[in-house]
């Protein structure tokens, strides 16, 4: 087999097991499965009929920064997501551009899914979570913050950035680092990770005193 139709075919295993078998089964959002296809696919298909030796490098980080000045102002993604995105414009490239070393492009391909597959696996540091609340009451101490927070989500706070403090409406927006005194069982994650986004950051809840 001709190794260019062997880095197409490689291409399409690695853009397949990246959406369906990582992104989609952890974190069921179908809007973005045409979007990681369809940026493999359109990066694939432009890097095969421009790509070539003497231009390949160059060609290879303009493509990357394509992804740099696109505004996904449709709808909200989160930094896992971008991560996405960018392996599967990287897997894209690897199978365009010719590379005269057969194994290197599907070897490549086989260790960006391997750094997502461990890097996004829910059972890593499940402990630490990130969320967004926005309490009942203007807070302004620091300490006292950190204290009801605790209290509200029983786990140990790293950080806190206030997003905005409201003294007309007695309310407190915060954006809160923490880690649970006990990790979630594996049942609870697997159920979180097969529904939504299990590491969503931007979950929004409403906390009363």
């Amino acid at each position: 087999m001709d190794h260019v139709v062997l880095q197409y075919v490689a291409d399409i295993v690695a853009v397949t097991v990246l959406t369906f078998g990582l992104y989609f089964r952890r974190h069921r959002r179908r809007d973005l499965v045409v979007a990681f296809l369809g940026v493999n696919i359109g990066v694939l298909a432009v890097a095969s009929s421009l790509g070539s030796g003497k231009i390949g490098a160059g060609l290879g980080l303009g493509l990357f920064g394509v992804l740099s000045i696109i505004r996904l102002r449709s709808t909200e993604i989160e930094q896992h997501e971008v991560a996405y995105y960018f392996s599967a414009l990287a897997l894209g490239i690897l199978g365009g551009i010719e590379n005269p070393t057969v194994w290197v492009p599907p070897a490549l391909m086989v260790l960006i899914l391997l750094a997502l597959h461990i890097g996004d696996h829910p059972a890593l540091l499940r402990r630490y979570d990130r969320q967004t609340l926005v309490l009942d009451g203007a807070v302004t101490d620091p300490t006292a913050l950190t204290a009801r927070l605790e209290r509200l989500l029983g786990a140990r706070v790293h950080g806190i950035t206030v997003q905005r403090l409201d003294l007309v409406n007695d309310t407190t927006c915060v954006d809160v680092r923490f880690e649970r005194w006990s990790a979630p069982s594996r049942s609870h994650t697997d159920s979180r990770a097969d529904s939504h986004s299990g590491n969503r950051l931007t979950n929004r809840a409403r906390a009363h005193a």
